[in-house]
This record gives C-alpha cells, structure tokens and sequence, in this order.
C-alpha cells in the first residue's frame, strides 16, 4: 500500500519562509511546519517563530540536531564553519530535516519568490519534491511584503537593528556592520561567539568568524568607528546609485534587501 504524501514547509525565522507558511495556511490543511534549531539562533527568530506559530494555529516542529553546534566543531578539530567550508549548514539544518522525512514521499514547499534568480535547497532524495509556489503564483518581493503586512505578523524584529538575514547568531555572513550591531544589541551573543574563535601564531591554527578582523579585535571602539563610518559611506553610494525607492518601500517604511552576501538559503528564507 502506497504512502501517503506528506507536505512539509522548511522555516528559518526569515521573511519569505514565513510569508510562504502564512500564505500556505488555508490552502493546505495537511502542512507541516518545521524549524531545524542550531540552538545558536538570534533571540528574535525564537520570539518571531513563536508569534508565527500562533497566527498558523498550528505548532512549528523544532527538529534538534542529535548532535550540537559544540560536538561538531570538536568533531571538526575546533574548525569553524565558513563560506569555504559550510558544515554547520550540511549537520545542523539540512541533515535533520533529511532524517524528520525518513523514506516517505514528502513534497517540500521553498519561499523563492518570483522575482528571484536562484535555487534554494532540493534534497537528491528520490521522495522529495520541491515546489515553489511564489514562483508560480508570481508572487515578488512587493507580494512577501503584503503578506505580512496584511497578517499583521509583519518584518522578522531583527531587520530593525540592523541585522539581513535570520540563522545563527555568529554566522559568519554577517557583515563587519552587523557584527558591531550584535555587539550592540545582543552583547551576551557576541561575547559567546568571540569565545568560539581560536587565534595562534601556528599556521592554520588561527579560526575567526570575520576574515579581515577577529572579534577581539573588531568591538574596540576604535575600530567600530570606522566599520560605521564606512558603511554610512556605503549606504550613501547605494542610495544615490538607485534612484527613486519603490513604492512598496515607501508606503510600508521598508528598504528592499540590500545585495550584501547571501547566507544559506536553508538559514535564510
């Protein structure tokens, strides 16, 4: 007797993922929602998650990795994750969500939105089909927007100080800017993030979040001066190179997500 198909929605705390689980909410009954948790997430995505999983009326299964952040990295001789070498992605998200679906078919719902030109995560499992109903409902950026909105779920909390993208909160896609914006918002976050990181005179023994500075060195206050400067240098540039803002923005107070790097989109959507 043949299985039948379970529909299971991914979520990481970001914008598209729960616009998409809002959106999907009526028009699937049988949806799953779940949420691979590092357990090294930002305070926010756990309190957004929270709000979201009252609005669906329905809980967000939180899947743990058997194994933690902290058994990995001793697994890994204390090599931290990074664009090069992405394990924390591969272990902690994509690994538990392939054992949650096991062997039955599963059809995997991903949050890329129309006006968008890349690939989330398809699993090579046989079982498991992705579809991307954004895609193919013509659904942008300007619609993810109104979803929200109209919910009243609204933005994840913490694009408001600054931060791009949901996912760890050392994640070593941030940008030196949101960096000093964690040490700012979430000291506590930063102190343990920095306690991560290895410095050594020994080749290769050397293992920081930030390529081009270390924590310990990126939070003197000198040097948050000139990440500041910087980056309102930067924004300034972009500003005048866009033009006129669209009207999405304007009317809902919101900037369009810049072209800084991308994390995974596992993390991210």
């Amino acid at each position: 007797m043949n299985k039948p198909t379970r529909h299971i929605l991914c979520m990481s705390g970001g914008k598209d993922s729960t616009a998409l689980a809002l959106y999907m909410r009526d028009r699937n009954p049988d949806m799953e929602y779940v949420f691979c948790d590092t357990d090294k997430e930002l305070t926010e995505t756990y309190e957004y998650l929270n709000q979201v999983e009252a609005f669906l009326g329905k809980k967000i299964i939180r899947l743990n990795a058997k194994a933690g952040f902290d058994h990995w990295l001793d697994v890994f001789g204390g090599y931290l994750p990074s664009p090069q070498m992405r394990w924390c992605t591969k272990l902690l998200k994509l690994k538990p969500f392939e054992e949650f679906v096991g062997e039955e078919p599963v059809v995997s719902y991903v949050g890329i939105r129309a006006d968008e030109d890349r690939v989330g995560y398809i699993s090579t499992k046989d079982n498991i089909k992705a579809v991307f109903p954004f895609k193919e409902d013509g659904i942008d950026y300007a619609g993810v927007m109104r979803i929200l909105q109209d919910s009243g779920i609204g933005l994840p909390p913490y694009l408001k100080w600054g931060r791009t993208h949901s996912g760890c909160f050392f994640c070593f896609f941030q940008r030196p800017i949101e960096w000093v914006r964690l040490l700012e918002t979430h000291p506590d976050q930063f102190d343990e993030a920095q306690k991560y990181e290895k410095l050594s005179d020994d080749a290769g023994k050397t293992f920081t979040w930030s390529q081009g500075m270390p924590l310990s060195e990126l939070r003197k206050p000198e040097n948050v001066a000139a990440i500041k400067r910087r980056n309102a240098d930067f924004e300034e540039r972009r500003k005048a190179n866009r033009g006129n803002r669209r009207l999405v923005e304007v009317l809902g107070g919101m900037e369009e997500e810049d072209d800084g790097p991308k994390a995974c989109l596992i993390c991210q959507l």
